[in-house]
């Protein structure tokens, strides 16, 4: 966007107003602001709120990304696994996915502290419970902002806690309770779908290309109602393929063989070869159990399965070990020098906060997403697994039925019992089970609703082109951000200089915990009381499933903490930490229990 010096001035001047809290509790400074405009330019350039938020809530959110980005890529190990075995590569996941929820964490607590005094941010779903990259346990879960975590002015904080414990403790507290509950108190929830650091394994192995942090905001709360990591199998087309298709009697969703997806695109774009329809599905042999035959249809039907040593419109090339939401922002036609259609679309499965982020950029995008909730078990076809989901767990023949009608044989009781805990998980999640497929519309409650995608590049994305954090001058640096919402679409520059040493840095992006687990003087260092909801933040960030809620009080119960978190020595460090800070601040540390 070209402006005079002195709008470009001011325009500086007012980002850094409207952002100071975030850039004073990093110790950052805003030394310039560059915005391009992809959609909908507005006439004011200091006044280009795109959302359902009003113009500095959104400049918040943009600095947010921009931030958990910039502290993520310099502090959080960038490449320091590469070689190392899945334990020691595992770590420094962790330490990555650390860095960028607590930035990301304390970038919205002080962000909340601006918003309207009846309104708060929910965390509705995030990543970080579930093994990354890869199927198998023994990769442990990792630092995440997961349901129920409320980010709001204090009274409305404690209200939707203590509403957040009904839904997840009494059975007979359900959504709409929920909803009626902040309805009488007249409270505006905003609902989040967040992954701090998405593509961690390319991330901790130094990949060129492709970790990001993704923040979607609702103007609603998402219809979830406990912590839910699973999978959800994925198709996304241009909307006018599914509309299209419809005009003839056509049935497109996830579930439609993919010759008939052929024939739908080709009686939309005439003309277009299948060879010239790209699809980007994740591969590799632990996928192929799962989603080995949509690979086989498509290629029986002439498509082309998206491989890293094909080039994108960008000029990059794609990776599909991981990522399957910033495929999402490519999914369009185009013309190659020769006038001929080309088509880029997505298939296969995601997680789920990557999923139903996706799902939420399509009436953004022009897009259709079509959904099929999936088991946590990568033994089953996508089809049968889908179905297997639509068995009731609680049932007496539960393992008779699952071994009948998807097993040749007996699967033996561990996987049994995984697919009946998936579907429990799932259903206790609120997460539609009785239809065969699912768009982002079975996710919210009211079915108008409105989404601001935000995305922060940690290093280039290859399929919108954005680049990542990149060095300026020995203290400053450069973070892409792009938000996208209904309204517009554009990519936000910021040029962020650094107040302290780089040393001094990393400990103001590193959570307390992290950094007295790792050596440092706890008991030296000087206590401010804001250390106490710091320890609580990161308790929940870290280890949110062994903390048990009871009124005003947590308690911590180290047995529930798994090794592959937080080692055995750790924990008992832990324990060291946190019974010091209560024996000497008890006023400060009240509310906390260890058991």
């Amino acid at each position: 966007m070209d402006l005079s010096p002195r709008t470009q001035e001011n325009l500086i001047s007012q980002w850094a107003f409207d952002t100071r809290p975030i850039l004073g509790r990093l110790h950052l400074w805003l030394e310039d602001v560059q915005i391009e405009w992809i959609k909908g330019k507005p006439r004011d350039p200091m006044a280009g709120a795109i959302s359902f938020v009003d113009n500095r809530t959104e400049n918040m959110l943009a600095m947010t990304a921009a931030v958990t980005a910039l502290g993520t890529k310099l502090f959080g190990r960038y490449g320091e696994g590469e070689d190392l075995d899945k334990t020691a590569l595992n770590q420094v996941k962790k330490n990555a996915d650390a860095i960028s929820a607590y930035a990301m964490s304390e970038s919205l607590w002080y962000l909340s502290r601006t918003l309207p005094e009846n309104h708060a941010i929910m965390v509705c779903l995030g990543e970080g419970l579930m093994p990354k990259a890869g199927e198998t346990m023994e990769m442990g879960a990792n630092p995440l902002l997961g349901f129920g975590r409320v980010y709001a002015r204090p009274e409305v904080a404690k209200f939707l806690d203590d509403c957040i414990l009904k839904l997840i403790n009494d059975p007979g507290y359900k959504w709409e309770d929920f909803r009626r509950a902040i309805a009488i108190k007249d409270i505006t929830v905003w609902g989040a779908a967040i992954d701090t650091l998405e593509n961690t394994d390319r991330f901790a192995k130094g990949e060129a290309t492709g970790p990001l942090t993704i923040l979607h905001l609702f103007d609603q709360p998402l219809a979830i109602t406990d912590q839910y990591e699973g999978y959800i199998g994925t198709l996304v087309l241009p909307k006018e393929v599914v509309e299209r298709a419809a005009d003839d009697s056509l049935l497109v969703n996830y579930f439609t063989p993919r010759h008939l997806v052929i024939k739908a695109i080709a009686m939309t774009y005439h003309g277009i070869k299948p060879e010239n329809i790209h699809v980007w599905t994740l591969q590799g042999k632990r996928r192929e159990p799962r989603i080995g035959k949509i690979w086989e249809e498509w290629e029986t039907a002439g498509a082309h399965l998206v491989g890293e040593n094909w080039t994108l419109p960008t000029g990059f090339s794609p990776f599909t070990d991981s990522g399957t939401y910033a495929p999402t922002f490519a999914v369009k036609t185009w013309q190659d020098e020769n006038a001929q259609t080309h088509l880029f679309l997505v298939d296969g499965y995601a997680a789920s906060a990557e999923a139903i982020q996706a799902a939420s950029l399509s009436s953004i995008l022009d897009l259709d997403v079509s959904l099929a909730v999936f088991s946590s078990t990568f033994r089953l076809p996508y089809d049968k697994d889908a179905a297997s989901m639509k068995l009731d767990p609680e049932a007496n023949d539960f393992s008779l039925c699952l071994t009948q009608k998807f097993f040749k044989k007996d699967p033996g009781e561990d996987l049994v019992n995984s697919y009946r805990e998936s579907i429990r998980q799932a259903r206790d999640a609120g997460i539609p089970l009785k239809k065969k497929t699912i768009t982002a519309d079975d996710l919210i409650a009211e079915k108008k609703w409105q989404t601001l995608a935000i995305g922060g590049y940690m290093l280039p994305d290859p399929y919108t082109g954005a680049p990542g954090v990149t060095q300026i001058s020995e203290d400053t640096y450069t973070v892409t951000v792009r938000m996208t919402s209904e309204k517009g679409d554009k990519r936000i520059t910021f040029s962020l200089r650094l107040l302290e040493p780089f040393d001094q840095s990393k400990l103001v992006f590193t959570p307390l915990l992290n950094r007295f687990l790792k050596g440092e003087d706890f008991l030296t260092r000087a206590v401010k009381i804001s250390d106490s909801g710091r320890i609580r933040n990161e308790l929940q960030t870290l280890c949110t499933d062994a903390l048990e809620h009871f009124a005003d009080r947590v308690v911590l119960r180290f047995e529930k903490i798994p090794r592959s978190i937080i080692s055995q020595q750790g924990q008992k460090t832990l324990r060291t930490i946190l019974t010091w800070y209560k024996k000497n601040h008890p006023i400060w540390f009240e509310w906390l229990e260890l058991d």
